[in-house]
Formats: C-alpha cells, structure tokens, sequence
C-alpha cells in the first residue's frame, strides 16, 4: 500500500480515487487541470484559422477544392502524430512530451501569417495539424494519475473541457480578428496577427506544463525508473509499445469508432462556420458563433460520457462501458443524418445541439474504454486510437471538396456513423481480467468511502 497526497491506493504509483476540483497543491489535481487547459489552447491554436477562412479564401482566391485540401491537411499531421506521441509518452512521460509539443507546434501557429499563397497556407495549415497531437497526452496523463474509478470521468473532463477550445476559437478569434480591424490594420494583417496571438499563448503554456507537473503522483519517469517503481513501461519495452498495441485487434475497432466520433467533431470544426455562411446566408461572426455552439458542449458533454461510462462499469463491468460506447455512437448516427436535412437557420441551429451532444458523450465513452485495452501499452493504444480521430476526420474532408452539396455530406457521414457502431459490440474482455478490474474497482470505490469518512470527521 502507498499513500499519496491522502489517496490511499493498492498501485504503488497513488493514484487519485477522486477528482477534486478547486484543489491544486496535490500532483494529480494539477496534472488535471495543466493537462486540460493546455489541450483547450492546442485546440483553439489548431483551427483558430477556420472561422477566418471565409477571409482567407477572398484574400488567397481559393477554390473549394483548395478549402477542401486545406480541411484535410489540417488534420492529416495530427493522425500520423498522434500514434508516435503515445509511444514517446511511454518512453519519456506525458510532462516533457506536452511541453516539448506545445513549444514546437507553436512556430507554425504563428507561421502561418507569412503565407501569401495556396501552397504556402497549405504547408502552413498541415504542420499546424500536429498540434493536435495533445489530444493523446492529456489522456495519458490523466490515465496515469487516476484510477479505475474516477478514470473515465477524469478523461472525459480533460479531454471534454479541452475540446471546448474548438467551439472557443469560433467565437473568440473574429473577436480578435475585430480588434486588430479597429486598430486600423486591414484584413491583411489582422488575421495574420490573430494567429500569432494564438502561438505565442501555446508558447508560453509549454513552459508553464514543464514547471507545473510532473509524470506520475510520486514523481517522474527517468526518477522513478532509476529508483525500480513497478508499473512504469521500460525504456527498453517503450519502444515495442506500438507493436504490441498495434496486434490487438480491438486497438483497430476502437480506431474506427473514434473516426465515427472525434473525426465527426473535426469534421464540423472544419466546415461548420462556412457551411452556415454559404448555406443560410451567415456573417463570418454569426457563422462563427453558431459553429462554436457544436463545441461549446464540451464543457458537460464528454464529461457526461464517462461518467455515464464509469456508472455502467459499476454495475455492469467493462462490458457495461462498451455497451454504451455502442448507444452513444448509434444516437449520434441518427441525429447526424437529421441535422443535415434542416434547410432552414433556425431548424438547423435547434437540430446542432443534441447532434453535437451525443458526439462528445460517445468521444467521452471511447476513452472510458482506452485505458482498459492494454494497460503495458496504454500510450500507443491511446496514440492508435487517437489516429483514427483524426483519420476519420481527413477521409470525410474529400466529401467537402466539391463533388457534393455540403448537405448531403453531413448526411452521408451520419449513415456511415450509425452503422459502425455497432463494431463496438466486438471489443471484449477475458472473465479474468474482468475479474482483476471489478476488484480495483471496489479497491478504489472503498479508498473512496474511506476519504470522505475521513473528511466528515475532521
């Protein structure tokens, strides 16, 4: 038994049985709300650009075919990053990874202003993509400070909250955009400056992650491994964690979904603010804000999946998690393909915000069910699963590159959602590993009971 910062836990590691907010001293509060916020800027960093695009497209005379290369290189990076990100964040832990991602996607972030042609804000858009990269990382993190109980509610939260940074950014950068007009400094440079403003926030955020954090509850890993603390993957396994995440067959059903799912979420990121501008007639703001609206429901949404996903498992175990990974994506299918036969503003706005709901709460069940797969590659799993977010989101970007109405687009991708959700019902579990997790499960509800009994007596 260890016990850390008040968390009493079977896992030498100490991890958290509770999340508890407005606490910040302990390492697993702040690794949560580091983790979160850092990937809120990574997001708004990450398509700070699209609600500016109806600018852009004036400005550089772009064809939609272009827009349409230029939603898909803006996701493109992030799904060949996102598997290596996982396994570097076994071999050298979520601190150092975050920070070092954060400082170097940055130059492109603020780069992208010295574009002054297709090609140029094409490489530009596609490095900014592996940005998007965090994404792995702050679940890795917080998978590592919190356990069996609090877990998914944990990757939900951190991930939901920094996923508002996609809804955020729709509303926030024409605001900046807005100002830098009122300074009198023209459509040329005021959407060039926006996303130096956007960079220099990560920049700095990066810096803050490295001095605020830390790997584990006791520590970090190059401490840990030379002090031989169990339950941390080896350098020397670190590298082989790909390999072994990739032979499971699950990893790639989990793949699939999450393509279904944050690849949706990506999607309309991408195009929302210009499907209500083109579609019903919007100004960039209003377009801007009705986009944001889709991720604005973060801030409950995914939370909610994995909570519901943590309440399931008490009652009904790992399948219990997978089960409702498989209601959410069927619900979210459905609603989908019923916002994209809205032809009116007001029926189309309605119809958004149930739709966008019910994609964060399958994102949240998702990563309810990662850190469960393959807990000696959990880096790469999460990395791999993470890809096909983003991989999902660059095969729907060649929908939106002319050959349809944007429209039927939506409702394509809606029928394809419904029907892979019923892949989830392939993602099983051993009887014994079943049993091994209900009882980590008990451990940490009665840890749990024993801290708020604790604390009513004090």
């Amino acid at each position: 038994m260890n016990t850390t910062n008040g968390t009493t836990e079977t896992n030498p590691l100490g991890k958290a049985t509770t999340i508890d907010f407005f606490n910040f001293s302990t390492p697993q509060m702040r690794a949560f709300h580091m983790s979160w916020i850092a990937f809120f800027l990574c997001f708004f960093a990450w398509f700070g650009i699209s609600p500016l695009m109806a600018v852009v497209r004036d400005e550089l005379a772009l064809s939609e075919a272009q827009i349409g290369n230029i939603g898909i290189a803006a996701v493109a990076a992030t799904a060949l990053a996102r598997p290596v990100l996982g396994s570097i964040c076994d071999w050298i832990g979520p601190r150092r990874a975050y920070s070092g991602l954060l400082i170097l996607a940055s130059f492109p972030v603020m780069g992208i202003g010295l574009a002054t042609n297709y090609e140029a804000f094409l490489i530009c858009r596609l490095l900014i993509g592996f940005i998007g990269a965090s994404f792995v990382i702050t679940q890795y993190h917080t998978s590592k400070m919190f356990a069996s109980n609090a877990v998914g509610t944990a990757n939900a939260i951190t991930a939901g909250w920094g996923n508002l940074g996609g809804g955020a950014t729709q509303a926030i950068m024409p605001m900046i955009f807005g100002a830098f007009l009122a300074m009198g400094l023209g459509d040329f440079w005021s959407w060039r400056l926006s996303m130096v403003v956007a960079g220099a926030i990560c920049f700095l955020t990066g810096i803050a992650y490295y001095f605020l954090t830390q790997d584990t509850p006791v520590g970090d890993y190059k401490e840990l491994r030379e002090q031989g603390y169990d339950g941390l993957t080896s350098t020397d396994s670190a590298s082989g964690s790909f390999m072994m995440a990739a032979k499971d067959y699950r990893v790639w059903i989990l793949t699939i979904l999450y393509g279904g799912s944050f690849g949706i979420e990506l999607t309309m990121n991408n195009f929302l603010a210009l499907y209500f501008t083109d579609y019903f007639s919007q100004s960039i703001g209003m377009a801007g804000v009705l986009a944001g609206s889709f991720g604005l429901m973060n801030i409950f949404a995914r939370p909610m999946g994995g909570w519901i996903s943590d309440t399931f498992a008490v009652n009904y175990g790992l399948r219990g998690r997978v089960l409702w990974l498989c209601g959410a994506m069927f619900v979210e299918g459905l609603l989908m393909m019923t916002f994209a036969q809205m032809d009116t503003l007001l029926l189309a706005a309605t119809m958004l915000i149930p739709f966008s709901i019910m994609v964060m709460a399958a994102e949240g069940a998702m990563y309810s069910v990662v850190p469960f797969v393959n807990r000696k590659a959990m880096g790469s799993v999460a990395g791999l699963v993470g890809a096909g977010g983003t991989g999902g989101a660059v095969a729907a970007g060649f929908l939106f590159k002319g050959a349809f109405d944007w429209d039927f687009s939506f409702f394509l991708l809606g029928g394809i959602v419904t029907i892979i959700s019923f892949l989830a019902l392939g993602v099983t579990f051993s009887d014994e590993y079943e049993e091994e997790i209900n009882e980590s499960l008990e451990n940490a509800q009665a840890q749990k009971a024993e801290r708020k009994a604790a604390a009513t007596a004090a």
